[in-house]
């Protein structure tokens, strides 16, 4: 009999393979059950969530007429905790010095010919100017694992500089932060510094793939990593957010892996994760994704989003530019609330481009539109593209955030807030056409306000922002 133990504190009992080899066998035989999938369809209307197994139930649903209901029913759900709000944020790569030796992934210390950057703090400077400039207020910062050359301290003086950056009506806002495992002790000084989310991706769920594809460096040790979220929320960090890699191992696998997880966080600590991102494996210097055998089809990248959205309904998913302009559209209707616009994957690609033969990017992007066609393709859609970061500064983060979510209240402030923080963009630095389309949308969502006081008050802001005569309100 095998340890499954949500609540454990070790890796292979919170994530255990035999569960999930049940699992899926549990929802290979009822796939066509259609009592039992109407009866968790049920359930997911309830908006309280599903476990894991009612979840894959729903993935290897075969029924056509069953899958729409799953896609409306996400749809749905989306719009009930998240409205039409879209938040935006821009990836900012710091160095692509790495020991471990990942095998899908370019910065693996065995390539050679990827030239290695580390930023300055002046060429930080140089970087967060160019995205302010660009509109962004909250990045989401990567480097590689490398004791040497990416030490915590270093990180931490990363942090310090881009906070302090004020430039004309720019500023930095959150910063959310993509790092390697680490020590509670490490954990705690990234919280002491004031980041949002701390973000770590699982790559893949499946141990005996998971040691295969690193095969060296400290990232090969698959339960320290798997255990790096507790060690973060033992740290003091509220927001942890998850994704596995979907092209490393089979995708229902890791479909089950990842609800465990959200299950674990809930179970040890009472809140589940912030986001979950569902990035799909790329091509890069020195990786071909077609190499790997277990890539997924649109179709099914977006049942997997319809699932995770109706499985887990008060958390943020995040998709980024590694997926199409196509690709993006079809998924923010199923769940995605979170999306990058005009992102650079490579070390210093924002200040200065780089050469075409001499790419340091991490993975080739499929979506290169720059922020503000993106921000005009949403609305155009009727979507808010939001640059609000109000909950994360105003300590309305973890359980106190979730509580709010779950309960459908969060919005009473995030969707004033969308509205004032997009006006700020739309006035400094929009294109003129992106800028009529958005004054018209806020004109037209400022009755979706319930509260006459709140939206009275929201128009008097959104004067003072026009005016230039006041900025950064929230809720």
């Amino acid at each position: 009999m095998y340890t499954y133990n949500p609540a454990s504190t070790i890796a292979d009992e919170f994530i255990n393979h035999e569960e999930i080899l049940e699992t899926l066998a549990y929802a290979d035989e009822n796939k066509n059950n259609e009592a039992l999938i109407d009866s968790i369809l049920e359930k997911a209307k309830l908006r309280k969530g599903l476990t894991h197994r009612e979840a894959s139930v729903l993935l290897a649903c075969q029924s056509e007429e069953k899958n729409q209901e799953i896609y409306h029913l996400a749809e749905q759900i989306k719009k009930d905790f998240y409205g039409n709000r879209i938040v935006m944020f821009a990836p900012l790569y710091l160095s692509n010095y790495c020991i471990n030796g990942c095998t899908y992934c370019p910065y693996h210390a065995k390539n050679k010919h990827i030239p290695r950057k580390k930023l300055t703090q002046d060429e930080i400077r140089k970087e967060v100017i160019a995205l302010q400039d660009l509109g962004h207020k909250r990045l989401a910062l990567e480097a590689g694992e490398d004791p040497k050359n990416n030490p915590i301290e270093y990180i931490l003086e990363c942090i310090k500089t881009i906070y302090s950056i004020k430039h004309k009506n720019g500023a930095i806002r959150r910063v959310n932060v993509n790092i390697a495992a680490t020590t509670v002790e490490n954990y705690r000084k990234l919280k002491e510094a004031g980041i949002g989310t701390y973000i770590l991706f699982q790559e893949t769920y499946h141990k005996e793939s998971y040691l295969e594809l690193h095969p060296t460096g400290p990232k090969h040790d698959y339960n320290y990593h798997t255990e790096a979220m507790d060690r973060a929320m033992e740290g003091g960090i509220d927001d942890v957010g998850l994704g596995v890699l979907f092209g490393l191992d089979k995708y229902r696998y890791e479909f089950a892996g990842l609800l465990m997880h959200a299950e674990h966080l809930e179970a040890r600590f009472g809140v589940g994760p912030h986001t979950i991102s569902v990035p799909r494996l790329r091509n890069a210097d020195d990786i071909d994704a077609s190499s790997f055998t277990n890539g997924i089809s649109d179709d099914t990248f977006a049942k997997i989003v319809a699932c995770i959205r109706i499985a887990v309904p008060y958390t943020g998913m995040i998709v980024s530019t590694r997926e199409s302009q196509k690709c993006r559209e079809r998924v923010l209707h199923l769940g995605i609330s979170q999306i990058s616009g005009g992102s650079r994957t490579s070390v210093g690609g924002y200040a200065e481009e780089e050469p075409e033969d001499e790419s340091s990017a991490q993975f080739d992007v499929s979506d290169t539109r720059s922020l503000d066609e993106v921000v005009k393709w949403l609305m155009d859609m009727e979507y808010i593209p939001s640059f609000c970061t109000a909950c994360y500064r105003e300590g309305r983060t973890g359980d106190r955030f979730m509580s709010l979510c779950k309960n459908q209240q969060i919005q009473n402030c995030c969707h004033p807030n969308a509205l004032m923080t997009l006006k700020e963009y739309l006035v400094d630095y929009a294109s003129p056409e992106t800028k009529a389309v958005g004054d018209a949308l806020i004109e037209k969502e400022l009755v979706n306000i319930p509260k006459e006081k709140i939206r009275n008050l929201v128009v008097e802001h959104l004067k003072d922002i026009e005016n230039g005569t006041g900025n950064d309100f929230r809720f």
